[in-house]
């Protein structure tokens, strides 16, 4: 995977300021952008409901940075993601992000985007944390969540993605095999506001941030 030049060693700074810059809240009506079956998948939950912390809670932000409108950023040493919107303002979500020898960083494209997926675990999960089946079917028991949107670099799947989780508990940490994983209520608000082929930047992290627990999916 491709990585930063030195001009990014500074992300750490970028972190808190792009972390400190909470303008307000964003809290729709729970459920408000469901679909009929995402109605039916997450009334009752086949996981624990976390208390996400309030830092890591949807918020709309200020961005200092130059990407534009559609774009998103994640800072993986914040556990950030950024939804760049007009006027130098962003829709920020808390993420879990991958460990530190699995993580990706550098600049993709959204390839691929879908409602409920399958999740097709590679040899290496398998290897790894198996055994796994071939593909494990949709549904709220799936590491995938309710949505996914799969990173491209030209026409090549990364095999990483943005996504929910079964695990939202975890949000907030570095533990996942290298996908972005966010809550379903955020992903599925992400999911509506992203487009196909929009850019997506993964800043690299400093060195020693880790403090994740070993057991994520990539997907």
């Amino acid at each position: 995977m491709p990585r930063f030049g030195p001009a990014w060693l500074c992300v750490g700074l970028l972190g808190l300021m792009l972390g400190g810059c909470a303008d307000t809240t964003v809290a729709p009506p729970m459920g408000a952008n469901f679909t009929p079956r995402d109605r039916e998948l997450l009334t009752n939950p086949p996981y624990k409901q976390a208390d996400i912390p309030e830092n890591f809670r949807r918020q709309v932000v200020d961005y200092p940075r130059n990407e534009p409108p559609g774009s998103i950023l994640v800072d993986s040493d914040a556990r950030y993601l950024f939804y760049v919107q007009p006027g130098h303002k962003a829709v920020r979500y808390g993420v879990a992000v991958g460990q530190e020898a699995l993580a990706f960083s550098g600049t993709a494209t959204i390839g691929r985007m879908a409602e409920w997926p399958d999740w097709i675990p590679t040899p290496d999960i398998k290897a790894r944390l198996g055994p796994f089946p071939d593909r494990v079917a949709g549904g709220p028991a799936n590491p995938m969540g309710a949505r996914a949107m799969y990173l491209y670099q030209g026409n090549k799947d990364t095999l990483y993605r943005i996504h929910g989780t079964n695990q939202p508990e975890r949000i907030g940490q570095a533990v996942s095999s290298g996908c972005i994983r966010m809550t379903n209520e955020d992903v599925i608000d992400l999911y509506d506001r992203a487009r196909q082929g929009a850019t997506v930047v993964v800043l690299p992290p400093s060195p020693g941030t880790w403090n994740g627990r070993d057991g994520g999916q990539r997907s």
